[in-house]
């Protein structure tokens, strides 16, 4: 008898041992597991923000620079965009071209406004109180068009914002800069209406360095970066701006609404900064579970099962019951991740859809000026099949990046067979690829068809080098078309012209220059490596191709 309870007593012993050692590996596993999946989960959502944010940056940029010499006063300037707005992204709230009028100027926008049709036409303050045309000796800001056209829209042109707290300082901005600005936190429509960011693009005229006026985009805060799912394991706030105390957060419906940071538990889990029309935005996440006490909750479970049951029995159950939860917690790890993935990946491929969707409305509104039709479906194609060929390109590398020279290939280039490519071979980040491919195309397009007056068809030369040190180095490009001349080549396009001098240039931080010699047409590019190859685009791609390990 005292034989069976020392035995009985021994295995009890190593029950006990079992079930202390399972509890304790099963909190320190839960508490990895929560911290990756939480990790991962934030990570993916911040990369999501800022894909739709630079989506929206590149709208603004796009539409301002579709303006060709812009009449101040006219009430329609956003007649022309309305197709290409509308078929890159319908989520932002209203559209507004704002202008930039003279004293002298106002009369003639009231007359323009009450000519358009909308409902007060009167030149006022943004709060609609009378306006002292004498007082003015500098021009102000007027909304002179607005988009959509609704009951609650139609009021808005006529306003001058110029002294408007939040909008005003927001064109001095953009004025300054000559870049996109965002605003601080805003109602929209009425004071009383959703929280949302205002994005003002200045609109350049051919002979003016100072802007005629801005293309602003008002999207709500809500849709744009604190959405969440129920099935979220956090909760997502904006820093907000205006005061460093304070949080704003969306709730289930959307609604937006501040609150003080102080008034939390701890602070956030986590902290991601995304960038907005020139300025950096915080985002805060919250779990919404506690993971520590959800790790002691289960690690009680286990010592309890374990405690309930004796020798090598428990301790062999502890320790399956163990290893089934590791998996279990494993695959659920791996399947949420993948499901963010496919996420990521649905989100790129709509970009670039969208960014053909962009080039076809602008071709499209080209051949409704009188355009040769022959000569106008041949470039739309060219466009589009040059768009075609990067992506493919980019999808095989799974956008890391894509060889400079793999741009150049016949299917995509005209006239390749003449051109003699010549640099370093530099794999381009993904932005820079879709802008070089249709760069290449537009000027291998427009080389002479014909003889030249020397008889031979133009020898091109296309050659880039690197110069400098890191961090400092400087991308090259020259494009050079031998026996040729600006008689024989084929004029550039309005579209070709805003591309190869403004579009390109701007997407890739640099500057461009385009010239006759006397055997020759020359095409220069010039832009800091570090947008060239943008190696944070190609290290956000990695990190969403790399599997999910599981914690071991």
């Amino acid at each position: 008898m005292v034989r069976l309870s020392f035995i009985i007593s021994f295995i009890a012993l190593i029950g006990v041992l079992f079930s202390g050692l399972a509890a304790y590996r099963v909190h320190d596993q839960e508490l990895t597991v929560d911290g990756i999946a939480l990790a991962r989960a934030i990570d993916v959502h911040a990369s999501l923000v800022q894909d739709r944010l630079t989506e929206r940056e590149l709208l603004a940029r796009v539409a301002s620079g579709l303006f060709r010499s812009p009449s101040v006063i006219k009430a329609n300037m956003l007649q022309p965009l309305r197709a290409s707005i509308y078929a890159f992204k319908t989520d932002f709230v209203v559209a507004d071209w704002i202008a930039r009028l003279k004293p002298d100027e106002l009369e003639a926008a009231h007359t323009e406004l009450a000519g358009a049709g909308f409902s007060n036409p009167t030149i006022r303050n943004f709060d609609d109180t009378p306006l002292e045309p004498g007082s003015l000796n500098q021009p102000i800001d007027v909304v002179m068009d607005v988009e959509p056209r609704n009951a609650e829209t139609l009021s808005f042109p006529g306003r001058a914002l110029d002294n408007q707290p939040i909008l005003g300082s927001m064109l001095a901005r953009a004025l300054a800069s000559g870049k996109p600005v965002a605003s601080d936190p805003i109602a929209l429509l009425r004071p009383d209406g959703p929280v949302g960011l205002v994005l003002a693009a200045p609109v350049l005229q051919d002979s003016n360095a100072e802007p005629a006026g801005f293309v602003t985009f008002s999207y709500d805060l809500s849709s744009l970066m604190l959405t969440n799912d129920d099935l979220s394991l956090f909760s997502v706030v904006l820093k907000d701006p205006r005061n460093p105390n304070a949080e704003l957060i969306a709730d289930q419906q959307g609604h937006v609404t501040s609150r003080t940071s102080s008034g939390r538990e701890g602070p956030p889990s986590s902290v991601r900064t995304v960038t907005f029309g020139g300025r950096d935005w915080s985002l805060g996440y919250y779990a919404k579970t506690n993971a520590l006490k959800r790790a002691e909750e289960t690690a009680a479970v286990v010592a309890a099962i374990g405690l309930a049951l004796t020798g090598i029995i428990c301790g062999l159950f502890g320790y399956v019951a163990y290893n089934n939860l590791r998996l279990s917690r494993e695959i659920q790890v791996r399947i949420g991740f993948e499901r963010r993935l496919t996420a990521v990946i649905d989100e790129l491929n709509h970009r670039v859809k969208n960014i053909l969707a962009v080039i076809q409305s602008i071709v499209t509104r080209t051949l409704r000026h009188g355009a040769d039709i022959d000569v106008a479906r041949e470039l739309l194609i060219g466009r589009i099949h040059a768009m075609s060929n990067v992506v493919s390109l980019l999808s095989e590398s799974q956008w890391q990046g894509v060889q400079l020279k793999g741009l150049f290939e016949a299917r995509a280039i005209p006239h390749s067979e003449r051109i003699a490519v010549n640099g370093p071979d530099i794999a381009v980040s993904a932005r820079a690829a879709q802008s070089l491919s249709l760069l290449f195309f537009e000027l291998a397009s427009h080389s002479d068809e014909g003889l030249s007056l020397v008889g031979k068809h133009p020898h091109i030369v296309a050659h880039w080098e690197v110069t400098g040190d890191e961090p400092d180095k400087v991308f090259h490009f020259r494009w050079e078309e031998f026996n040729t001349s600006e008689a024989t080549r084929r004029k550039d396009s309005d579209f070709g012209l805003i591309l190869l001098d403004r579009v390109a240039p701007e997407a890739l931080g640099g500057v461009s220059k385009r010239y006759f010699t006397d055997v020759s047409y020359v095409y220069e590019l010039t832009a800091p490596m570090a947008t060239v190859i943008d190696m944070t685009e190609r290290d956000r791609t990695e990190q969403f191709s790399a599997p999910a390990k599981p914690q071991r």
